[in-house]
C-alpha cells in the first residue's frame, strides 16, 4: 500500500523491531510483578495458563497491530486511516488511532515518575546511600524521595529529557542504536545476578515458588490475573507496537516477529523472577510487596550481600534500561504524528512533546508531595492518569482493533500484509473475531468490578458464551467460512 507522505524510515532488520518491541514490553511491571504473581498463582500452572492468553488474545492483537502500522505506514492516527480508507469502511473507525496515541502519551505522563524512581535508586546505590541502613530506614528513604518535589522533580525530568534526546535523532539512529545494547545489556545483567542467585543458598526456593506447578493455587482471580497481563504486557493498545510496526521492512514476517517478542518478553520475565527472588528468599524477606519489593526489600538485601553494592548497582542499572526503552516506545506515537502529518522536523516534534509531557507529568509527580490533596473524586492527577488508560482507554483500543480487523476490513489487505497460510490466516481471525474480545471484555469487566468470574464454577457457562458467539458471527458473515477455502 502506497501512502500519501515522504518515504518512511524502517528499521535496519527485523531484530530491530524484536528489540524495540521488547524493550517497550519489558517495563517496570514485568521485573517485579509478573514474578510475583506468576508465583502467587500456582507457578507453573499460572505460567501454562499466561501462555495461552497471550497465545489466545496478546499474540492476535500484536499481529494486527503490527499489520495495521506497516500497511499504513504511518502513527496510529494516519496508519488506520489509510488502512480504513482501503478498505472502504467508515473514517470513524480511524478515531482508533487517536485513541491510542493519546493513551501511550498519558500512560508517559505517569510513568516518567514512576522511572524516576529507578534512575534516583541508581543514584543512591552509587553513592552509598544505603550504607548501614535499616529496613525503617529504607522506608524513610522511599517517603523522603517521594516528598521531595524537588528531587523527585529532577528524576522524572531526567527521564523525559533522555527519552527525547533518544527520539529525536529518529527510528535508526535513535531508538534502534539504543536498544540494540540496552536489550541484550539488560539480559546480560540479569544472567549475572541469576549466577550470583544460584549460589546465594535462595535459589532452590525461588525455583519453587515461580515453576512449581501448583493447579490449586490457581484461582480465578488468578486466570483473571493471567488474562490481564498477557494483554498489558505487549504494549497493546498504546500506540507503541502499532508505530513500531510502521517500520518494519515489507520482507519481515509479522507472525515470527511477534512470537519472538512475546517469547523474548516471558523469558525476560522469568530471568527476572529468577534474579531477584533468591536473593529475597535467602534474607528471609517476603516476595508480595509489590513496588516495595523493589525499593525498599531489594535495596536492604543488598547491603547484606557481599558484592552487594555492585549488585544493587547492576539491578538498578538494568532497571532503569527497562523504564527507559518503555518510555522510548509510548512517545513514539506522537512523535511521529508531528513529524509526519504536521510536517515539524523529528527533532523539533520530539522536544515539543517532551515540554508538554513534563508539564503534565510534573502535575503528577507533585501528587506524592505538595500536590497531595489536588484531587477530584478522591483521585489525584498520577491515579487519573493511571485510571483512564489502564481501566478503560486501553480495554477499548484493545477491543476495536479486534472489532476492526475482525469483522470491518476486507480479507485481501490483512491476508497480504500478514502473509500466513489459508489456515493460519483463519485461525488468526477466529482469534480477532471472538478469542480476542472475549478475553478484552472479561477483562474490562473485571477490572471496573462490573462482574467477578468464579472460573472454578463458570468455565461451562464460557465456553458456551464463547460457542454461542461464535454460530452468531458466522450467521451473521461467512467470512472466516471464506477464509478457511483459501
Amino acid at each position: 500500500m502506497t501512502t500519501d507522505t515522504q518515504p518512511r524510515a524502517q528499521w535496519l532488520g527485523r531484530w530491530g523491531f524484536v528489540l524495540a518491541a521488547t524493550g517497550s514490553a519489558v517495563g517496570l511491571g514485568n521485573i517485579w510483578k509478573f514474578p510475583y504473581i506468576t508465583g502467587e498463582y500456582g507457578g507453573g500452572a499460572f505460567v501454562l495458563v499466561y501462555l495461552a492468553c497471550i497465545l489466545a488474545v496478546g499474540i492476535p492483537v500484536m499481529m494486527t497491530e503490527i499489520a495495521f502500522g506497516r500497511r499504513g505506514r504511518g502513527s496510529p492516527v494516519d496508519a488506520l486511516r489509510r488502512v480504513v480508507k482501503e478498505s472502504g469502511s467508515g473514517s470513524a473507525w480511524s478515531l482508533l488511532g487517536w485513541l491510542a496515541m493519546l493513551c501511550g502519551f498519558m500512560i508517559l505522563c505517569f510513568y516518567a515518575v514512576v522511572a524516576g524512581w529507578s534512575f534516583s535508586y541508581l543514584w543512591k546505590m552509587l553513592t552509598g546511600a544505603f550504607a548501614g541502613a535499616t529496613g525503617d530506614d529504607m522506608v524513610g528513604i522511599f517517603v523522603a524521595n517521594n516528598e521531595n518535589p524537588l528531587n523527585l522533580g529532577f528524576w522524572s525530568t531526567l527521564v523525559v529529557v533522555a527519552t527525547m534526546l533518544i527520539v529525536g535523532k529518529g527510528v535508526q539512529a535513535g531508538i534502534e542504536r539504543c536498544v540494540t545494547w540496552m536489550m541484550p545489556g539488560m539480559v546480560v545483567m540479569l544472567a549475572i545476578l541469576i549466577a550470583y542467585g544460584a549460589f546465594s543458598g535462595g535459589f532452590g526456593e525461588a525455583w519453587r515458588f515461580l515453576f512449581s506447578f501448583n493447579a490449586g493455587s490457581l484461582s480465578s482471580e488468578g486466570m483473571l490475573a493471567a488474562l490481564g497481563h498477557a494483554f498489558f504486557t505487549l504494549s497493546l493498545a498504546s500506540g507503541a507496537i502499532l508505530t513500531y510496526g510502521s517500520y518494519l521492512p515489507a520482507r519481515a514476517s509479522i507472525a515470527r516477529t511477534t512470537l519472538s517478542v512475546a517469547a523474548a518478553d516471558t523469558v525476560v520475565a522469568l530471568m527476572a523472577g529468577l534474579a531477584i527472588f533468591p536473593i529475597i528468599f535467602a534474607n528471609g524477606m517476603s516476595p508480595g510487596e509489590g513496588p516495595g519489593l523493589i525499593f525498599m526489600s531489594l535495596p536492604l538485601a543488598f547491603q547484606a550481600m557481599p558484592l552487594g553494592t555492585l549488585f544493587g548497582i547492576l539491578f538498578f542499572m538494568m532497571l532503569s534500561m527497562a523504564a527507559l526503552t518503555s518510555s522510548i516506545s509510548m512517545v513514539e506515537a506522537t512523535v511521529s504524528w508531528l513529524s509526519d502529518s504536521k510536517g515539524v522536523s523529528r527533532r523539533t516534534a520530539a522536544w515539543g512533546t517532551g515540554i508538554v509531557l513534563w508539564l503534565i507529568s510534573t502535575l503528577a509527580m507533585l501528587s506524592f508531595n505538595v500536590g497531595a490533596d489536588w484531587t477530584l473524586v478522591g483521585r489525584t492527577v498520577f491515579d487519573w492518569l493511571d485510571y483512564l488508560t489502564a481501566r478503560w482507554m486501553m480495554p477499548l483500543g484493545g477491543l476495536g482493533v479486534a472489532l476492526l480487523a475482525g469483522f470491518v476490513l476486507k480479507n485481501e489487505p490483512m491476508r497480504e500484509e500478514l502473509g500466513v497460510p489459508p489456515g493460519w490466516y483463519a485461525l488468526w481471525l477466529f482469534a480477532v473475531r471472538y478469542l480476542a474480545p472475549l478475553g478484552i471484555l472479561v477483562i474490562f469487566a473485571d477490572a471496573l468490578g462490573i462482574a467477578r468470574i468464579e472460573f472454578g464454577l463458570h468455565w461451562p457457562w464460557l465456553l458456551g458464551a464463547l460457542v454461542l458467539i461464535t454460530l452468531v458471527g458466522e450467521l451473521a458473515s461467512p467470512r472466516l467460512r471464506r477464509a478457511l477455502m483459501g
